[in-house]
């Protein structure tokens, strides 16, 4: 995942993310490519704990250069279609796992990227949570969103349209 996302670099091989070999790339580069074409639903969701759920979502739009009016109002409008109408103003330690996680969701979303790189996102979640963070995944990808889902839970991953394994550092199609 951290290959695919540019935060680490592969030693060698070749890796062209829209016509653009990201080997050698300059980090401001990987900084903006990442930022514009790649959103993040981590397994530990990586939220600051300073931030409210509706700043979290915030976050990468002011990398983007989006007035705070608009970003707001981007943050909120994120934050209630993953369901968390109502909660905007609470802090992650005041947040359910399930609840932190959709925040994560908004946040990868708030920026329209082109993929999206889910680790484990139903790993720690309640089988009903789990279900609905699946739910919302299938969704966007209904909606034409790409989805990269890394899992360890075959259930998940029949949920699928394509899954590919790796296996002793081998990818393969399932």
């Amino acid at each position: 995942m951290n290959m695919l996302g540019l935060l680490d670099i592969p030693d060698s091989g070749e890796y062209v993310l829209d016509k653009v070999n990201i080997l050698n790339q300059p980090d401001r580069k990987l900084a903006s490519l990442r930022n514009k074409k790649i959103g993040f639903i981590f397994q530990s969701f990586n939220l600051l704990s300073k931030l409210n759920a509706l700043e979290n979502v915030q976050v990468p739009l002011m990398y983007q250069g989006i007035p705070a009016k608009k970003s707001k109002e981007m943050a909120y409008w994120y934050l209630e279609k993953v369901g968390l109408k109502g909660r905007e103003k609470h802090h992650p330690n005041q947040l359910s796992g399930g609840q932190q996680q959709r925040v994560a969701i908004a946040r990868a979303l708030c920026c329209k990227p082109e993929i999206i790189l889910a680790d484990e996102p139903t790993g720690a979640l309640d089988s009903k949570t789990g279900n609905e963070i699946m739910k919302i995944l299938e969704e966007m990808n209904r909606e034409g969103q790409t989805i990269i889902l890394i899992t360890h839970d075959i259930e998940i991953a029949k949920r699928a349209k394509r899954m590919v394994k790796i296996l002793d550092g081998k990818l393969y199609e399932v």
